[in-house]
């Protein structure tokens, strides 16, 4: 299988991501408002209350990190925005529009308009790495195979991944890779913004170094915005314009790592000394 220089493709494809979103989403935002505006969220398991009156706001083209200790429910904040959970209440407003609280035709076009990167790549281990990424292009029922074939291979390649991989099935990539098809696959539509949920989970330093380095290549190319959950400073440093910091069941301070850094909740100062102690160890092997 080889990459297509098929700019008719491209442009296809542009046009009818375009048309879907201008016929579908009937608000739209400011540059400076909010992306995805979370209001007086309430989520509780049985007893467990993990969020009360949580309030945030994701800014159009920013990189917002949600980080925090275990059970803080950052990754069910993710879910929440991605409108894989519901929270018991208050809101989740995602380009203007309620996330629980719209039309089928709406849903559809805010989920063609982002994109997202599980924590363990997520890949459907029965399909190839080709018909991974081609899966949510066939799903607009609107691109011929032909189309399919040079966006998908496109994709590919925007991540490093040569033609002659393919074909290949997940069982046979390496970690690096599964996460590079996997942000092909999240890439794929060409989202307005991309959730990243633990993105350099389970890399080495440099494996980790250079797909951070990726992310920010293509970021710089498309100009979404992200939405990343993570644990890890380097990441942190690198990727992030703002970082929210979930504890004691609110986001308990939001701003720049800097900032972040010098504020006194004693979870954000427990935090960030044990993270930057690992940094600094690993640093030494």
């Amino acid at each position: 299988m080889t990459v297509l220089n098929n700019t008719d493709s491209v442009n296809t494809f542009n046009a009818t991501m375009t048309s879907i979103g201008n016929e579908q989403t009937t608000q739209d935002y400011k540059t400076q408002d909010c992306i995805i505006e979370v209001e007086g969220l309430h989520t509780q398991f049985g007893e467990n209350v993990v969020h009360q009156d949580l309030n945030i706001c994701v800014h159009n083209g920013e990189v917002l990190a949600l980080v925090g200790g275990s059970g803080s429910g950052k990754t069910t904040l993710l879910r929440q925005m991605l409108g894989l959970e519901t929270p018991k209440h208050g809101s989740v407003k995602v380009f203007g529009c309620s996330r629980f609280d719209c039309d089928y035709n709406l849903l559809k076009s805010i989920r063609n308009r982002s994109g997202v990167l599980f924590q363990n790549g997520a890949l459907f281990s029965a399909l190839s790495v080709y018909d991974n990424v081609a899966l949510p292009l066939r799903e607009l029922h609107t691109l011929n195979e032909s189309m399919i074939r040079d966006l998908a291979m496109l994709k590919l390649a925007m991540v490093a991944i040569d033609a002659k991989h393919a074909n290949k099935m997940p069982a046979d990539l390496s970690g690096g890779m599964v996460k590079r098809v996997a942000l092909a696959r999240a890439l794929a539509l060409d989202p307005e913004l991309l959730f990243l949920d633990e993105p350099t989970a389970g890399l080495d330093p440099e494996l980790s170094e250079s797909f951070v380095e990726l992310i920010m290549t293509l970021r710089a190319d498309m100009k979404f915005t992200i939405i990343m959950v993570t644990h890890d400073l380097d990441t942190l440093s690198a990727l992030s314009d703002r970082i929210a910091v979930l504890a004691d069941q609110h986001v308990v301070a939001i701003g720049s790592l800097k900032e972040i850094c010098n504020h006194q909740h004693p979870f954000v100062q427990r935090f960030f000394k044990a993270a930057r102690s690992q940094a600094k160890t690993e640093n030494n092997y």
